[in-house]
C-alpha cells in the first residue's frame, strides 16, 4: 500500500516539475522515487519518509551549487544592439549624416548607425552607445585610428 502512496507522490512531483521550468519539485521527485524503492523492501512508513527526506535534501544540496555555477558561467548572448559593442572600433560603409542612418562594420558585422557629425565612407569610427539595433558612433581621430582595427 505504501508503494502506491510513493508512486502517486512521484507522479505528482513530476507533473508539477513538468508544468514549471523553475526546478521546484525535482528534488522531491527523486526523494519519492527512493522512498518507493525502499517501500518495496520495508513496510515502515517512518523509514520510507526518512529516506524521502534525506534523499530529497541530498539532491537539493548537490544540485543547487551546480545550477548556481552554471548560471554564473553563462555568457551574455550577443544580439543586435548589444552593449558589448560599446567602445569597439569599426569603419563606415555608407555615409552617415546627422538625423539619417548610415552603415558601419564593427567586429565583422554590419550595423545601422547614427552620428551627430557627417561621416563619409571608409572613415574609422568608435561606438559610443547603442539605441535598439542602431549604433551611435563618432569619428576616430586620424592619429589614434592608425592600426586600431
Amino acid at each position: 500500500m505504501n508503494s502506491i502512496l510513493w508512486l502517486v507522490a512521484f507522479a505528482a512531483f513530476v507533473v508539477v516539475e513538468g508544468s514549471t521550468t523553475a526546478l521546484v519539485s525535482v528534488w522531491f521527485a527523486v526523494g519519492s522515487a527512493a522512498a518507493l524503492v525502499t517501500s518495496l523492501f520495508n513496510d515502515s512508513l517512518t523509514l520510507q519518509f526518512g529516506v524521502f527526506a534525506v534523499v530529497s535534501a541530498v539532491a537539493l544540496a548537490i544540485m543547487v551549487p551546480l545550477l548556481a555555477e552554471r548560471r554564473k558561467s553563462r555568457k551574455v548572448p550577443v544580439t543586435n544592439g548589444s552593449p558589448l559593442t560599446i567602445g569597439k572600433r569599426g569603419i563606415v560603409l555608407q555615409p552617415i549624416h546627422p538625423g539619417e542612418l548610415g552603415r558601419v562594420r564593427v567586429d565583422g558585422l554590419d550595423w545601422q548607425a547614427r552620428s551627430e557629425v557627417v561621416m563619409e565612407a571608409n572613415v574609422k569610427c568608435e561606438v559610443e552607445s547603442v539605441d535598439g539595433a542602431v549604433l551611435i558612433v563618432h569619428p576616430v581621430p586620424a592619429e589614434t585610428a592608425a592600426g586600431t582595427l
